[in-house]
């Protein structure tokens, strides 16, 4: 649904508050997608969902809590009672309700878990981060015993709640609760009724324990194609699932953190176009200051060179330019190597292939650059030898910039610290300090070349 239609549902909704039809209010909301709904509701006014969330009967209401975004689910439970909350959290998928109860306020939570009926569920699920594989599994599944037949495996699932998100795909345990494999539905479907459920199901499986950071999850699903993934505990239990639907959100929340990272913005929270100023500023400014830093760093390279500067004012018009695609050549090889260690296709242990290859590209690029500026200093300032200085420069600068894109994000990866987090700022301080340095220093020597002809 395209935002001109999710503006037309909040008038429609709006108009029917006003004119005091709530009935038709959420029965209008309730024609529409649980995902529309959920947006619908967070673009209406305070008040208005003040209004409509009291009314609205729990399971709708939990459809729309899991749909939203955090802080606009943990906004909207102020609208509600602790019982009334408690209801919701019983309508939610285990995994979700424990999300927003660790959200919640202390005091806030405690009520609404005590009220639950369903709170063994999610008493459990409290006690993982929400971006790990604890966080993201639900504790409802299906698994198959080893010594079950195919024809009391089925008879099993007929007894069981299934809904359009159970995989096709079932984990088999032992006695003790291991997994110890997995079987298709369609194998089991095809089996003779007598076979047994250990003769058919496969024995390697790939599984994650519950500790595992979201985006290591994230990336094995994806790899795999997987429509669901097992959490086991130390001993091999099954303890819970991650279906694919729960982790689309993650696969684009890594994604935003990294976009922020690499834009040198604290990825804390949501921060995005509206947010409030204060928060984009106390989230924002000390990276800048982290910049200013580093640039004080480069024009304290460029204040060494005064004299030459002062001999040949030329040189300040290239050095930008120098430090500049410097600057762009190290962004780009910084973006491939970040990606490539989040999405696994690159280990610290390829540093050394990474390197090399990344200083030929680095040479190449910078000896064509270099090339087209330098004749284009010729052309435009008539200095032969003006346009050696920057190519060499240029070419040099280059180089710098591939090493400092490779290494600094695996650095900071072989440290256990986000390879995205800092290394922008870093391979900006390379690039602008090299680039001054070796033009200006290049400038510096071959001063009497430095002649129009």
């Amino acid at each position: 649904m395209n935002q001109l239609i999710i503006d037309d549902a909040v008038e429609r909704v709006r108009a029917a508050l006003e004119a005091g039809q709530i009935e038709d209010a959420i029965g209008y909301l309730n024609t529409l997608h649980p995902a529309d709904r959920a947006e619908t509701f967070a673009d209406l006014e305070i008040e208005d969902q003040h209004e409509l969330l009291p009314r609205l009967d729990a399971e709708s209401t939990a459809e729309i809590f899991e749909e939203l975004e955090d802080d606009d689910a943990l906004a909207a439970t102020r609208h509600l009672t602790s019982a009334q909350l408690a209801d919701v959290l019983d309508e939610m998928d285990p995994d979700a309700a424990a999300d927003l109860l660790g959200d919640l306020p202390p005091d806030q939570a405690a009520s609404a878990l005590a009220e639950m009926e369903e709170a063994d569920d999610v008493r459990p699920l409290l006690a993982y981060e929400d971006d790990t594989a604890g966080g993201l599994m639900t504790p409802e599944f299906f698994a198959l015993r080893e010594g079950m037949t195919a024809q009391q495996a089925i008879a099993f699932l007929r007894s069981r709640d299934l809904d359009a998100e159970t995989p096709y795909y079932l984990y088999v345990v032992d006695a003790q609760d291991r997994l110890v494999g997995v079987l298709g539905l369609r194998a089991l479907i095809t089996s003779l009724p007598e076979t047994v459920v250990a003769d058919v199901m496969q024995r390697a499986i790939r599984t994650v324990q519950a500790g595992t950071d979201q985006e290591e999850v994230a990336n094995l699903m994806t790899k795999y194609s997987l429509l669901a993934l097992p959490v086991v505990d130390a001993d091999g239990k099954l303890a819970g699932v991650i279906r694919s639907s729960d982790i689309a959100h993650v696969i684009e929340e890594e994604a935003t953190e990294d976009i922020h990272r690499l834009s040198n913005i604290s990825s804390d929270g949501d921060l995005g176009p509206w947010s409030p100023v204060r928060t984009s500023v106390q989230r924002r400014l000390p990276w800048l200051y982290v910049n200013l830093f580093t640039a004080f760093l480069a024009a304290w390279v460029v204040s060494q060179f005064e004299a030459t500067i002062a001999q040949l004012a030329v040189l300040a018009v290239f050095q930008s330019i120098v430090a500049g695609q410097g600057g762009n050549a190290g962004t780009q090889t910084l973006a491939i190597m970040v990606r490539g260690l989040a999405v696994g296709e690159i280990e610290i242990r390829d540093v050394g292939p990474a390197l090399v290859r990344e200083i030929g590209i680095g040479l190449l690029h910078g000896l064509a650059v270099g090339t087209a500026v330098g004749i284009g200093a010729y052309l435009w300032k008539g200095i032969p030898f003006l346009g050696v200085v920057i190519g060499l420069s240029m070419a040099g600068n280059m180089v710098a910039a591939g090493m400092a894109g490779t290494l600094v994000p695996l650095t900071l990866k072989s440290l256990k610290l986000d390879p995205a987090l800092a290394s922008s700022v870093l391979v900006t301080a390379v690039t602008d300090t090299v680039g001054f340095g070796l033009f200006l220093g290049l400038a510096t020597a071959f001063l009497p070349l430095l002649k129009p002809v």
